[in-house]
């Protein structure tokens, strides 16, 4: 019965990505068309799902009560990190690889894919927990994560930089911004304000589902060519993080839904991002890529077992 639960609350996400795949396998879809998704989704649908959903379901008090929660992300992703450059001489990373590598194996895709997989198992009142680990893997990862990646391709950039840090303060991020800003000032928008961030951030998921799909189809699998980085990868992705999580949660004490949900956040696959910071910096993108997609196929099996852990 655990198990028909766990498959049932995921079985909706699989639909649309198999949606997604079939539309790009027919070509209705091109590289433009996918990045178009992509933007739709991260600079439209989601900073008005932050708005909407915050502001609908958080006053001051509520909020104030989450802050306590940004400790685990940080110190999960931090320690992942640090685990994944121990790994590198150990399993002979080569050059060009290195960055990717110790990013995919700390860094999860923590918007699309961990927020619509949380709202399909959890409902909207895992949305702000999902957000907390939002932030720690965004601000990380386009800090040290993206700094390592660039030095791939032997570009060598600053850390903390002005494109950094655009690219810390996303759209999303912005819009999570927004909404705790508003909240704090005790703000009520107008109904139809409200309204149209509802119907805006209710394209969120079904898009990045498609998005996904697409990116899986659009894959060449004669590139698979298991190696030791990439078994490395999802050790980091679906067993080390989430594990580490929940050892965490024995010491610090967490409320139900926000452990749960930090642990499917943790047990996310690798960030689309990583194959394209490292195609703009002359790193393997490809291998990052085949790994993203690698690893989106064995979250479809890994998202039911952890629910079935979980419950």
């Amino acid at each position: 019965m655990v198990f028909f639960n766990a498959v049932q609350g995921v079985l909706t996400i699989f639909l649309l990505i198999a949606v997604g795949f079939f539309l790009s396998y027919k070509k209705w879809f091109d590289d433009k068309s996918r990045m178009l998704l992509s933007k739709l989704v991260t600079s439209v649908a989601l900073p008005a799902y932050m708005i909407s959903n915050l502001l609908s379901t958080y006053d001051r008090n509520k909020l104030v009560s989450l802050a306590g929660g940004l400790l685990i992300p940080f110190v999960t992703i931090a320690v992942g990190y640090v685990v994944a450059n121990l790994l590198i001489p150990i399993l002979k990373i080569p050059k060009g690889r290195r960055g990717i590598f110790s990013t995919m194996f700390a860094f999860s895709n923590t918007i699309f894919v961990g927020l619509p997989v949380n709202l399909a198992l959890f409902g909207e009142e895992s949305v702000p927990f999902v957000l907390i680990y939002y932030i720690a893997n965004t601000t990380l990862f386009w800090t040290i994560g993206s700094y390592f990646i660039t030095k791939d391709g032997g570009y060598e950039g600053k850390l903390f930089s002005k494109e950094s840090l655009n690219r810390i303060f996303s759209p999303p991020l912005l819009g999570f911004f927004v909404a705790i800003i508003l909240i704090l000032l005790g703000v009520t928008l107008p109904k139809s304000i409200m309204e149209f961030c509802k119907y805006l951030g209710a394209l969120t998921t079904p898009l990045s589902m498609l998005f996904i799909g697409i990116v899986i189809q659009s894959v060449n699998l004669k590139k698979f060519r298991i190696d030791r980085g990439m078994v490395a990868i999802i050790f980091g992705r679906f067993i080390f993080s989430p594990g580490l999580v929940l050892l965490m949660s024995f010491f610090i004490p967490l409320p139900h839904l926000m452990r749960n949900v930090f642990i499917i956040q943790a047990a996310m696959p690798v960030m689309t991002n990583t194959s394209i910071i490292a195609q703009r910096y002359d790193g393997d993108y490809e291998y990052a890529a085949v790994v993203t997609t690698l690893s989106t196929l064995v979250s479809l099996i890994a998202i039911p077992i952890y629910m079935i852990f979980i419950s």
